[in-house]
């Protein structure tokens, strides 16, 4: 498990009139996280303005050790106890793979079995990778954006893992889930 990597999702509501004072703190905190050791990237999925006030930030490391030193360390700590005011708790969850993609908030201990999850995952991202381009290369010809399979697949992939996880995931996993899950 320690070889394949390793994400966390961290979940902070945010408190009312406070997500300038986050966005701040965040600011401090993610130079300190991506200099940690076995740090690979993050992502922060800001809430909708007016509408919800939780951030949720995905945070993958090269090895469990690695994350864990990092979520347990004093640097860490130090931050969340400054901006503990900001938001209502600090949680997280620590996976080795993309599990959190399966995961719904009823059943956020069961996570379905790896072959599961590669056929769900494939069955998703197949039709999605044949499609795409079929989308997005007529449009970008039409803006006369020169044909570049480096920037053509960035863009593309890029589009395929946004509906991956904010879209086709979470509904196909409801979708299935009784199958998923048992």
């Amino acid at each position: 498990m320690e070889n394949q990597g390793a994400s966390v999702v961290i979940t902070h509501h945010i408190l009312d009139n406070k997500q300038l004072e986050y966005d701040q703190w965040l600011a401090e905190i993610v130079p300190l996280t991506k200099h940690a050791k076995g740090f690979i990237d993050l992502q922060i999925i800001r809430p909708i303005p007016k509408l919800t006030f939780v951030y949720t930030v995905i945070i993958r490391f090269d090895t469990v050790d690695n994350l864990k030193i990092w979520m347990e360390s004093d640097t860490r700590k130090r931050m969340i106890e400054r901006a503990s005011p900001l938001f209502r708790k600090d949680r997280y969850q620590i996976r080795s793979g993309l599990e959190f993609l399966f995961e719904t908030p009823e059943q956020a201990s069961k996570i379905p079995r790896r072959w599961k999850q590669y056929l769900v995952t494939w069955s998703a991202i197949y039709p999605l990778s044949l499609i795409m381009p079929m989308i997005l290369l007529p449009v970008l010809r039409y803006f006369h954006i020169p044909q570049n399979r480096l920037s053509d697949g960035l863009l593309i992939s890029g589009c395929i893992v946004f509906l991956m996880v904010y879209l086709v995931m979470p509904n196909y996993t409801k979708l299935i889930r009784k199958w998923l899950n048992k």
